[in-house]
């Protein structure tokens, strides 16, 4: 298998890592790498938090649900989307006021589509990271619990209005070194359509998640005495949980805030 192929296939996340700091060399080329990915327009629609300070490691990690690896972890990124750079700069350049003049554009605050384009560019950036860690022996984990709270986080980071969290890397080099189990993934047909949307019901899901489901069954984690589903399983411990209640009211405030300040 082609070398980058493997490590896409044998990535996993790591929430155990050893206790040193990355290597100077292994650090900057996982910034440079990290700065080669895809951006809209190439205009860098990010900016990326490395929270260092250890008091605001353990807050970040009492705000992400008390998950303490956060405040282990030798590396921790926040991936911001940003358009703060961009009205500041339009403003700051001039940009503006010589458009205004000219009666060619007037200013516009941003908008949701902005902010799209502000969290694929962002969350696009992050997945590089992914990659060329994987590729320099670094493991890394995605915290999607970052987009909790987000007036504790807006104040522990300093945020401006329209820089809000797309999502959160950890990384380190992975504790212990023996193979571990890759996690299941769907079919291909599963996912890949084609020219239309096909929306699955029970049998297409049942197939597409089986083997998630038979993992589960195997480790007695299923509800109701392991009688129970995949679908009971992410019903209960995902979409009706107290953490997904927050995580809707946290992204509706930081959109809010977005739109209108």
């Amino acid at each position: 298998m082609h070398e980058t192929l493997h490590l896409l296939h044998t990535r996993r996340s790591v929430r155990a890592f050893e206790d040193r700091a990355l290597e100077p060399q292994a650090l900057s080329q996982l910034k440079e790498a990290t700065l080669r990915a895809p951006t809209a327009g190439n205009m860098a629609l990010y900016s990326i938090v490395e929270v260092k300070d250890p008091s605001k490691k353990e807050k970040l990690a009492h705000i992400c649900d008390e998950q303490s690896m956060i405040e282990k972890a030798p590396l921790v990124w926040v991936f911001l989307a940003d358009m703060q750079k961009w009205v500041n700069y339009f403003y700051e350049s001039g940009a503006v006021e010589r458009a205004d003049k000219a009666n060619l554009a007037s200013f516009r605050k941003p908008g949701l589509g902005d902010l799209h384009l502000c969290m694929q560019d962002a969350i696009v950036a992050a997945q590089n990271a992914v990659v060329a860690a994987q590729a320099l022996g670094i493991g890394t984990c995605y915290i999607g619990d970052v987009i909790e709270h987000f007036e504790q986080l807006r104040s522990l980071l300093d945020l401006k209005q329209y820089t809000i969290p797309a999502c959160m890397l950890i990384f380190g080099y992975p504790k212990g070194k023996d193979p571990v189990k890759l996690t299941p993934r769907c079919p291909l047909d599963s996912i890949f359509m084609q020219d239309r949307y096909e929306e699955p019901h029970i049998e297409q899901l049942q197939k597409a998640y089986a083997v998630h489901e038979e993992d589960r069954r195997r480790t007695q984690s299923l509800p109701y005495q392991n009688t129970g589903t995949l679908a009971d399983y992410y019903y209960l411990r995902k979409h009706t949980s107290a953490f997904m209640e927050e995580m809707n009211r946290s992204t509706n405030v930081m959109f809010d805030w977005w739109c209108n300040g």
